[in-house]
């Protein structure tokens, strides 16, 4: 077992031994966020392990805020907002440093009648995982995973809405040694406690945003990589908390560069053979380059997967290193997709969703992309060498109007994902919308309170 991970015996040591008295049992909703309960670690043994537990099921059904919005099938009012099963999956059972006497684990989503939630994103993710164990492969993911750091607390940030916050780093630190230097001491907490809670910590580096930084994962399969991701995007903002710092991964916190998460996907057979790779042109296979027009065929219809929210498009800015183009290239920044590695290091980096990203939706759309470009074996185009931004390349799309637009009359996506799925999805995105469209912004008051 990895270093971090605890088996329930090895849990029933710790609690015991009076090291560990609370399990946080979590669940992923549609953002990524973790929900869920903090139980006494001896309940925990006695009773959820075989038991699970319950939990509202408007936790797949309400806004970023949690208040109670219609149009659900799954969970409203006239439903009486009744309970899901949150089913604990043993095998990511796992310390949290960064809380005293804590362990936590991911559950799955079950009804009553023990069949699946089906719009929650770990069993979206699941089924998808499923398609690929059915035709002897397995997918291999990293997530790149960027935020911005500033030296105002969360509580500080909020009652001065948010202007003027302090950013950790006053210049461009993009791979400084002496700019990361300045935030080190918060950076190499962030990896020594990810690093005990069983994820393996590659490394940190400074991007180009004021007090932007990265700190990258070593790739897994991809349930454990997107469990991995939420996991230490949320220990990442507690941990910035108790220090008395913010961070926020939200796509485009200003006008400088947005936070990206670059995902990183590569197939192997079920005999750990790198099946990408193989002797054509660019180094891939035939299932390689089927697999990387998949994603091309169906980047358009699928972005409400990675680009979930508003603030997602104002990523979208050519120049700026944030993808616009629906192009590949190897080695090519100014791509969506984009070809790095060799032999079992043979990846494509899909350079689409921002820090806003929910990692379960964005890799079950890599898969569902990938088999689709497969089960139709759709040759590849050539690799665009050059400025993809100057390019006549499709475009991703504008906004998140227009995305749910192409995710609701995708074919591709309702007979992948189902009905269900899409309909829980593309109501989330009108909620949003809904919203955003009433709202009253700063730059309409500055543009117009005094001057219209």
């Amino acid at each position: 077992m990895d270093p971090g991970f605890l088996s329930v015996e090895e849990l029933r040591t710790e609690v015991a031994a009076g090291r560990i008295d609370t399990v946080l049992l979590a669940l992923a909703d549609m953002q990524g966020r973790l929900q869920g309960k903090r139980l006494s670690a001896r309940y925990f043994l006695e009773e959820v392990v075989a038991h699970g537990s319950e939990g509202c099921n408007y936790l797949l059904a309400v806004d970023v805020d949690m208040n109670t919005v219609e149009g659900y099938a799954m969970s409203s009012w006239s439903r009486g907002y009744g309970d899901f099963m949150m089913k604990p999956d043993l095998s990511t059972l796992r310390r949290v440093p960064w809380q005293e006497g804590t362990a936590m684990l991911m559950a799955d989503l079950v009804w009553a009648d023990g069949e699946d939630v089906v719009a929650s994103p770990r069993q979206i993710l699941r089924r998808q995982i499923a398609r690929l164990e059915e035709r002897g492969l397995a997918a291999f993911v990293g997530t790149e995973l960027e935020f911005v750091v500033y030296d105002t607390s969360y509580e500080d940030a909020w009652n001065q809405a948010y202007r003027d916050l302090t950013p950790a780093n006053q210049y461009n630190v993009d791979y400084s040694l002496l700019g990361t230097a300045r935030v080190e001491p918060l950076l190499r907490r962030i990896r020594r406690e990810m690093d005990g809670a069983g994820m393996y910590v590659e490394s940190a580096k400074g991007e180009c945003n004021l007090g932007q930084h990265e700190i990258a994962f070593r790739y897994d399969e991809a349930l454990k990589t997107c469990d991995n991701h939420s996991i230490y995007k949320n220990g990442a903002k507690e941990i910035a908390a108790q220090e008395g710092k913010s961070i926020t991964f939200m796509a485009k916190p200003n006008q400088r560069e947005g936070n990206s998460c670059h995902i990183h996907i590569s197939l192997r057979s079920v005999d750990n053979s790198p099946i990408m790779a193989g002797d054509g042109p660019y180094g891939l296979s035939k299932l390689g380059e089927h697999f990387i027009a998949g994603q091309l065929s169906c980047l358009r219809e699928l972005t409400l997967f990675y680009a979930p929210n508003i603030n997602s498009y104002k990523r979208y800015v050519p120049g700026s290193f944030a993808p616009t183009a629906i192009k590949w290239g190897v080695d090519n920044r100014t791509c969506s997709l984009r070809l790095v590695g060799h032999g079992h290091g043979l990846r494509i980096e899909n350079r689409v969703p921002g820090g806003d990203v929910n990692p379960y939706l964005a890799v079950a759309a890599l898969i569902a992309a990938g088999l689709h470009g497969i089960d139709n074996e759709l040759p590849l185009e050539e690799a665009f060498g050059g400025n993809a931004y100057t390019s006549e390349a499709e475009t991703v799309p504008h906004t998140l109007r227009d995305a749910l637009a192409l995710f609701e009359g995708s074919k591709l996506a309702r007979e992948t994902f189902g009905d269900e799925v899409v309909a829980h999805y593309a109501n989330n995105a009108r909620v949003e919308l809904t919203a955003f469209d009433a709202a009253v912004t700063d730059w309409e008051l500055f543009r117009s309170f005094e001057r219209m």
